[in-house]
């Protein structure tokens, strides 16, 4: 007696694997189908007109949104996205200001430190040597005060 659950190669018999062969020609077909009909001009200038035609539409809605809800904020006393802007805009500027400020600090450090054993060894020469040391260091220290500002300039995009 033969057995009914079983077909050729031992697997059990589906009643639903004609319709997956049916269903799988379907599909290939229909991909074929849609792969030639994308893949050529026509489609992309259609898609492309069609793009931009709700860009435009959607242009005035956009717009009006961006109004009511400016003014709802407002009304909520909530900053807007201007507001966060401007904020960060000085933010930056201040940090700029406080890169300056550090720079000249090092200079004046720079100075200071140079000019200390220079009044030194006036003060223990005599007033013979009238701060030729501190002359020639100077020019170094107006250099580096220029690299500095240099920089700072270059960090703001000046």
């Amino acid at each position: 007696m033969a057995d009914k659950e079983s077909s050729n190669e031992g697997k059990p018999f589906d009643p639903m694997e004609p319709w997956r062969g049916v269903r799988d020609a379907y599909l290939d077909a229909w991909s074929k189908t849609m792969i030639e009909m994308v893949n050529n001009e026509a489609y992309a200038q259609a898609t492309g007109t069609m793009l931009n035609t709700s860009l435009t539409v959607s242009a005035p809605f956009r717009e009006a949104l961006e109004k009511s809800m400016l003014k709802a904020l407002e009304q909520l006393a909530m900053p807007s996205r201007a507001d966060f802007v401007s904020i960060a805009s000085r933010l930056t500027n201040i940090e700029m200001r406080l890169d300056d400020l550090d720079a000249k600090l090092d200079t004046i450090k720079l100075a200071a430190k140079t000019a200390a054993p220079a009044e030194r060894a006036r003060a223990e020469s005599g007033p013979a040597e009238s701060g030729t040391a501190a002359a020639r260091k100077a020019p170094e220290h107006e250099k580096s005060a220029g690299r500095a500002k240099q920089a700072s300039k270059m960090k703001r995009g000046k």
